[in-house]
């Protein structure tokens, strides 16, 4: 199943992907589903609720479908306005240097241990919003990243039981200031601007994506390829960063986890050959099942 979010009456609301259009799960629940409380209206509760709720939206759906041209429940996607697949995470957490080439390429060391930082709420925009490049940074790179997406708390999980604690996967944007990232050893500063973790379009549920470390992920600059690479050159593996992180701090319903980017960043290139994101770029993540998340750069405007 594939879940987003879009603008209504200034809210943020639950839709359900179909071939058909996007289900308005809070029309459809109270034209369908008005005595069954197990269906979720916003993003959050959906990921809380685990498999009952997810069960629960493809019942509606299912209803929804049967009766598509009468409903008045789809919406067309391409005249809505999205929002990050996920709201209001309790936890952006990201796992640097994470792909065996990308740290080739920028001459680092492999990483003994998974290298994690964090971003904040604030960095969170949707699939067609622009980004606004900060007016200190002169470097903004992109980072095509799959996330994950945590449905149940995990604490102590061992590898092998580490996966069933997840509710899904989505494409996501490093977006990362190198001059900004790289003025001191702490991270933070050059990668949670305003608006520099864009985020879906969709949140694909865990089974339909099946195997994370299986999956095509791409990056385009102005339709230009950039990034060309399979999540299985990840150095650490999702089942292992979804288990050390757990036994380092408790996982909750709705954390990310951004797991690396692959090489072909611009920070990877030679000095003279940087050309960093300008003002009017269109940059767009591809991750195998998990559709494409487009972003403009807009300059900031002091």
């Amino acid at each position: 199943m594939k879940l987003l979010t879009f603008l209504k009456d200034d809210r943020l609301c639950l839709g359900v992907q179909t071939e058909k259009g996007i289900v308005d799960v809070e029309l459809a629940a109270a034209r369908y589903g008005a005595v069954d409380a197990e269906i979720p209206t916003d993003m959050m509760k959906a990921i809380e609720g685990g498999q009952t709720t997810v069960t629960a939206l493809q019942r509606l759906t299912d209803a929804v479908l049967a009766e598509a041209e009468t409903s008045g429940c789809l919406l067309d996607e391409l005249k809505l306005t999205l929002g990050p697949c996920v709201t209001q995470p309790n936890k952006i957490i990201c796992v640097g240097l994470n792909y065996r080439k990308h740290a080739i390429e920028t001459k680092a060391p492999i990483p003994d241990y998974p290298i994690l930082f964090n971003k904040f709420n604030n960095a969170l925009t949707g699939h067609g919003h622009p980004v606004t490049l900060p007016d200190v940074s002169q470097q903004v790179d992109y980072e095509a990243e799959l996330a994950i997406v945590i449905g149940k708390t995990a604490k102590n999980v061992e590898k092998e039981h580490a996966l069933t604690h997840v509710f899904g996967y989505c494409n996501a944007n490093d977006l990362s200031a190198r001059d900004l990232q790289l003025r001191t050893t702490q991270w933070l500063l050059g990668k949670t601007c305003d608006g520099f973790s864009p985020l879906g379009p969709y949140l694909v549920t865990a089974e339909e994506v099946d195997n994370p470390n299986n999956l095509t992920i791409k990056c385009f600059v102005n339709g230009e390829e950039r990034q060309n690479s399979n999540t299985a050159d990840m150095i650490f593996h999702c089942d292992e960063i979804v288990s050390y992180i757990s036994k380092h701090m408790t996982l909750v319903p709705g954390d990310i986890i951004l797991t690396g980017t692959p090489e072909g960043v611009v920070l990877g290139y030679p000095k003279d050959k940087r050309v960093y994101l300008q003002d009017g770029d269109i940059v767009t993540v591809e991750i195998e099942k998990l559709g494409s998340l487009t972003n403009r750069m807009v300059k900031e405007v002091v």
